[in-house]
């Protein structure tokens, strides 16, 4: 599966102890949840715009699995765990492009989100069928 983000650990992104800081590590998955999002169903942060659709993160758990120094080069890739009534839950990986190795992850979830009522909406009937066609089983 193609990366939904590639990214770069620039020396700005570290911290005193010269490694990726933390906040980073959650601009880089935001940034990838924005092109899973229009990956799977068609969703840009425009709609959020023109026609009061958007996206809430209720819960994230993040996983530091490697040290990212300045330099390394990483893709993070989105897959879909679970469907409910007005939320999905997403589980990304952040990898070390070139040697592949899994550096950090994030469990998201998210509701579908009416952003001029402020409050959680039910997913439609079509975006149901494109998650249930982009799903991945855990193991």
């Amino acid at each position: 599966m193609a990366a939904d983000y590639k990214g770069v650990c620039h020396p700005w992104l570290c911290d005193s102890m010269g490694h990726m800081t933390t906040r980073h590590y959650m601009a880089m998955f935001d940034d990838a949840s924005y092109h899973f999002l229009n990956r799977v169903f068609g969703w840009s942060g425009i709609d959020s715009q023109n026609n009061n659709i958007g996206w809430a993160d209720v819960k994230h758990t993040i996983e530091y699995l490697l040290e990212v120094r300045s330099g390394q080069l990483l893709d993070v890739t989105g897959m879909l765990t679970r469907v409910g009534g007005k939320s999905i839950t997403v589980s990304y990986e952040m990898r070390e492009t070139g040697s592949n190795k899994i550096v950090a992850t994030l469990n998201s979830i998210s509701v579908l989100f009416d952003t001029e009522a402020r409050e959680a909406i039910t997913l439609s009937d079509d975006m149901r069928i494109r998650a249930n066609e982009s799903i991945e089983v855990t193991k």
